[in-house]
């Protein structure tokens, strides 16, 4: 008897220290990942050891926390709902209750919190309490009543919702003033200052505005500064903010909403944000600061587009954009807002089926319908005219980039004929000599007599003569057209008509820099100047050495003589 008691024990005691080992494992493979903030995506991979092993043990309680964490971590809406489901599919597997009903509610998250998609959210809580009702955990239970309370009002069953939150209220305010663990107190105490902000909503729908002045005051004394309700500080804030804009006491509206901003921005909520900005700016556009009240309502805009959600409440937005801007006579803005309020009513309609009936529209559909219509009737002419104008406008700036580009250029080729003329200012002359290896077959003599005349018919300008011909030339030089093509050819590298054509313009050119009387001249007294008959000739053959228009280039030196006289006007300071 005495040994089947010591084999019990020892028994015992190796399960224990067992259990303890494998929990311990657990823990040690939490600690490299809980301690990342939240939708963190790279702690996703340190998860799924976690899972894995979970798995493999068949551990669906821990399984369900490593799905959970992956919800927790998960940075995109897509991956959460997966993770969601994954941990509903866990749970099932434990065929524990309280687990399957803790899934539940955590997908119904996922669905109210990150996609604001209330009535799969509410199917989710339902489906979790009816799992839920018989359980010993109340902690469980409440959160679930909490969630359903939530969706309830936002839908707009106030009154319900209002009798579950103080429900909550009551059990998360006794157990966060009760003697538990830090980590549980923490989380009653989250518990109650949220099912109060809710209370609050609900009361200041229901018109119960003193109840929800004192549950805000409530909710400040308990938050105070501590940076760990810093979110539901934010909350309590803007519906001080609220309750002071209702009171028409604007600037305390206006410093209580933007104190709220920042909290509620870093908690990522979007959609408490549109109402944040919403009530800005109507605390503005009652302070007749009509200007800074529309930047706001285009922020409730902005929101709307990313996030296609609105809340009832803000429906008023767009009503107030489109009458700002019907007396603007903006008829382009008063057709988008138009649109928006349109799909706003939509999204409201399909959302919150209760609620919507009871909505006062100044606008109801089908004479929002019939507005659209006719703005978009007055608008078409316009619409022509402007896409007529953006065409224009494109074409003209391709114009201006072409003409930028080819005034860059001809500025360019000026600065290169500028260097190539100072250059011919100071020129190192290499002496004729016949003793280069040159292929003609001429006699060394009459070379250098033909070298000699052309020098002298260069340095006299005798090129500028009119019809001027290789025939007449030798005719001059007492030699035949053959011989002197042959040595032009040769010695300068070109052929006749190329060698008189850049004596003319390098001529002509040098006229232009030395003497600014020449830039007074006309096209075709230059032509002439140099020997060139036709004026077309002369253009062309001028672009063809210099790269450059001889009209380009004339303006381009009067800029740059004009520049020249202005700088050496001016006085030092």
């Amino acid at each position: 008897m005495i040994k089947k008691l010591y084999f019990l024990v020892f028994v015992v005691i190796f399960r224990l220290l067992s259990c303890q080992e494998v929990y311990s494992d657990y823990y040690k493979l939490r600690l490299r990942y809980e301690n990342l903030e939240e939708n963190n995506s790279k702690a996703l991979p340190l998860i799924q050891p976690y899972i894995n092993k979970a798995k493999k043990e068949k551990n669906y309680e821990k399984l369900l926390q490593g799905y959970k964490d992956g919800v927790f971590y998960s940075s995109s809406n897509e991956e959460k709902l997966k993770y969601a489901d994954s941990a509903v599919w866990a749970a099932k597997l434990s065929k524990n209750k309280d687990l399957i009903s803790s899934a539940y509610i955590e997908k119904g998250v996922v669905y109210y919190y990150h996609y604001k998609k209330y009535q799969p959210a509410l199917n989710e809580y339902l489906t979790a309490y009816e799992y839920s009702k018989n359980t010993d955990n109340k902690f469980l239970k409440f959160q679930n009543l909490y969630h359903i309370g939530v969706v309830k009002s936002y839908l707009g069953y106030y009154a319900e919702a209002s009798d579950l939150f103080k429900q909550c209220i009551d059990y998360y305010g006794q157990k966060s003033k009760s003697n538990l663990h830090p980590n549980e107190i923490f989380n009653n105490k989250k518990g109650y200052l949220n099912s109060l902000h809710q209370l609050i909503i609900c009361y200041r729908n229901l018109g119960k505005t003193r109840e929800a002045d004192s549950a805000i005051k409530t909710g400040l004394s308990e938050v105070r500064n501590n940076p760990d309700y810093a979110q539901e500080k934010g909350y309590f804030l803007l519906a001080k903010g609220i309750s002071d804009f209702k009171k028409e006491t604007y600037p305390l509206a206006l410093d209580n909403l933007n104190q709220s901003l920042s909290p509620i921005k870093k908690a990522g909520d979007f959609a408490w944000l549109s109402v944040d900005y919403f009530y800005i700016g109507k605390s503005y556009l009652h302070s007749k600061n009509t200007k800074e009240s529309i930047v706001y309502f285009k922020k409730v805009d902005s929101i709307f587009q990313k996030h296609q959600f609105i809340l009832p409440e803000l429906r008023e937005n767009y009503e107030i954009l489109i009458n700002h801007y019907k007396k603007e006579k903006d008829q382009g803005q008063q057709l988008y807002y138009t649109g928006q309020l349109l799909k706003a009513d939509s999204i409201i309609s399909k959302d919150f089926t209760y609620l919507a009936p009871k909505i006062h529209k100044e606008y109801d559909t089908k004479t929002l319908l019939e507005e659209k219509n006719k703005l978009e009737k007055a608008n078409s002419w316009g619409n022509f005219i402007i896409i007529g104008l953006i065409i224009f406008a494109l074409g003209l700036i391709i114009l201006l980039i072409k003409r930028y580009k080819i005034q860059k250029n001809i500025q360019q080729k000026y600065i290169l004929l500028e260097e190539k003329f100072i250059l011919q200012q100071n020129p190192s002359e290499k002496p004729i000599s016949t003793t280069e290896e040159k292929r003609t077959s001429l006699d060394e003599g009459k070379v250098e007599e033909l070298l000699r005349k052309l020098k002298i018919f260069e340095d006299k300008k005798e090129f500028t003569q009119k019809g001027l011909t290789i025939n007449k030339l030798a005719s001059q030089f007492g030699t035949n057209s053959n011989y002197l093509s042959q040595v032009i050819n040769e010695y300068k590298e070109v052929n006749f008509n190329k060698y008189l054509s850049e004596l003319r313009i390098n001529y002509i050119t040098n006229l232009l820099f030395e003497n600014k009387e020449y830039l007074k001249y006309g096209i075709e007294t230059l032509a002439k100047e140099c020997g060139i008959a036709s004026r077309q000739n002369f253009s062309d053959l001028f672009y063809e050495i210099n790269g450059i228009r001889p009209t380009d280039f004339i303006r381009k030196r009067k800029q740059e003589l004009d520049n020249k006289r202005n700088f050496s006007t001016l006085k030092p300071i």
